[in-house]
């Protein structure tokens, strides 16, 4: 048994490559050489491919560094460019508008305009002192061609005189405070020709209300239709010759005052656009705005 066991020991031994010597360690196997060599190769091969591929590592992530800045400088660029046009823009416009700060209300307004029910009472006060001093001097006129007597002749030429005086203004003030109907008329054409100095100066030689509908984005009240025959005149320098009526005046005042309030807010953007600029370091864009002259 032992005799038969150790030649299938050595035949499994000799199948594997590996002889069996007494004395001495098993000789290694044809071939384990080389294949320790390929595997020392291989392991030599790798290791060179993971350098390479950690040096196109160390020099990409510099270079994809350097593209994301270019990126960023180019961002922040366009957006001052933005900037810095947007913050132009506001400047003109607050430059050319300016002269809606200096509208006087109470000039515009009109205040102290005779209403229509003052006319028409003066109107009447009026027709009637003029038909009380018709008949004084159809009576005089009567006497003088003998229908009736002298003396009512003489009394209506009396009566005649002293409702004429009546009606002089200063002897008018001593019975009465109310204006006359021509006084009434007289201060309506004094308040219209003085807001209409007004009007003209705010003008100027360029118009202003055209100009100002450019302050629209900031308040859409400027749109609105009822505006644009105004606009166009004004963009035509023929509007003040054009205000003849009191309404006219009272839609221009309106104007101005949406154009105040759209002015003011043209005045916040740009400063807070200036301080954005100055926070982020553009000095372009935060210039002081020029001085007029």
């Amino acid at each position: 048994m032992a005799e038969q066991s150790a030649p299938e020991t050595i035949d499994d031994a000799t199948a594997t490559g590996a002889v069996l010597r007494p004395g001495r360690a098993a000789d290694p196997v044809p071939g384990t050489t080389q294949t320790a060599l390929n595997a020392a190769q291989r392991t030599a091969a790798l290791q060179t491919i993971e350098d390479e591929a950690t040096e196109d590592s160390a020099e990409a992530a510099p270079a994809e560094q350097g593209d994301d800045d270019a990126s960023v400088g180019a961002k922040g660029d366009i957006e001052q460019t933005l900037a810095e046009s947007r913050q132009r823009k506001l400047r003109l416009i607050l430059r050319q508008c300016d002269r809606v700060l200096l509208m006087d209300f109470k000039l515009l307004a009109m205040s102290d305009w005779p209403d229509n029910y003052e006319m028409a009472a003066a109107r009447r006060s009026r027709d009637l002192w003029v038909f009380s001093a018709l008949i004084a001097a159809s009576i005089f006129l009567s006497g003088l061609t003998g229908f009736i007597p002298a003396w009512i002749a003489g009394g209506g030429f009396g009566a005649f005189v002293i409702i004429l005086l009546l009606g002089v203004p200063f002897v008018r003030r001593v019975y009465t405070g109310k204006p006359s109907y021509l006084d009434l008329v007289f201060k309506r054409q004094r308040l219209l020709k003085d807001a209409r100095k007004h009007i003209e100066h705010l003008e100027g030689k360029d118009g202003l209300i055209w100009q100002c509908a450019r302050m629209a984005e900031h308040n859409p009240a400027l749109k609105h239709t009822r505006f644009s025959d105004l606009v166009r005149l004004s963009e035509q320098r023929i509007l003040v010759r054009n205000i003849t009526r009191r309404e006219y005046v009272r839609l221009y005042l309106i104007y101005l005052l949406e154009a105040e309030k759209a002015y003011s807010r043209v005045q916040q953007a740009f400063f807070e656009g200036n301080e954005e600029a100055i926070d982020k370091g553009w000095r372009s864009v935060a210039a002081e705005p020029v001085e007029r002259t």
